[in-house]
């Protein structure tokens, strides 16, 4: 469990403090606007309503002991770059803030952040991966190099073991799962069988699963 200082309760950073509370953290929500503030409470350790730009207020909330500092602030920038800087300035262990385009990115990193999210940009090539293909059913990018999809097993190999396929071997692949009725079995080996309409967990470079699966 981690204790979760989170700033902006816009759409966004509302979905993480209810995701962050699914998952047992203890979350701290602050946001400028009252009504936010209130309807944060069921789902979040506390609340306060108040400025983040305001170093005072920030340092009121003991910013040092958070494991983790998330910036969701998406409407107004400047109060993001500040906000984030500030609590760098104030000794918080880690930051993450929310951007929107590179140009933010890069001022964020430079004022404070340590780590950047672009919620709208990693949704979007997301969706447009998912839905241009119609044997990709999910897809996890793990860097700019390498990612992790759930991928249709190809009709020509029904009924091959993994390992008369060789995929490591011909396409420097790892199968990591097959889903069978929407349930995920990671205990697989050389002799697992392949089934027309079963689903894989496929890790590699981007380069090699687009040259093995026709992406």
């Amino acid at each position: 469990m981690k204790s979760i200082l989170l700033i902006g309760l816009g759409r966004f950073g509302k979905h993480i403090a209810i995701h962050l509370n699914q998952l047992g953290h203890q979350v701290m929500a602050v946001d400028y606007v009252e009504e936010r503030v209130e309807s944060s409470l069921s789902f979040v350790t506390n609340a306060q309503i108040g400025d983040s730009t305001n170093a005072d207020f920030l340092q009121s909330l003991g910013v040092r002991n958070f494991d983790v500092c998330i910036v969701t602030i998406g409407n107004n920038f400047q109060s993001s770059l500040e906000t984030t800087s500030l609590l760098k300035e104030l000794g918080a262990k880690l930051v993450v803030s929310r951007a929107a385009r590179d140009v933010q990115a890069k001022f964020l990193l430079r004022n404070g952040a340590d780590e950047v999210v672009y919620p709208e940009k990693q949704l979007a090539k997301w969706t447009a991966i998912r839905y241009s293909a119609d044997h990709i059913f999910d897809y996890m990018e793990l860097d700019k190099d390498h990612a992790i999809f759930e991928i249709q097993v190809p009709d020509s190999w029904n009924g091959r073991t993994i390992g008369h396929i060789d995929i490591r071997k011909k396409f420097n692949i790892n199968i990591m799962g097959i889903k069978k009725n929407g349930k995920l079995e990671l205990s697989i080996s050389p002799d697992t069988v392949l089934e027309s309409g079963e689903t894989m967990l496929v890790l590699g470079r981007n380069r090699d699963l687009q040259k093995c699966f026709r992406i």
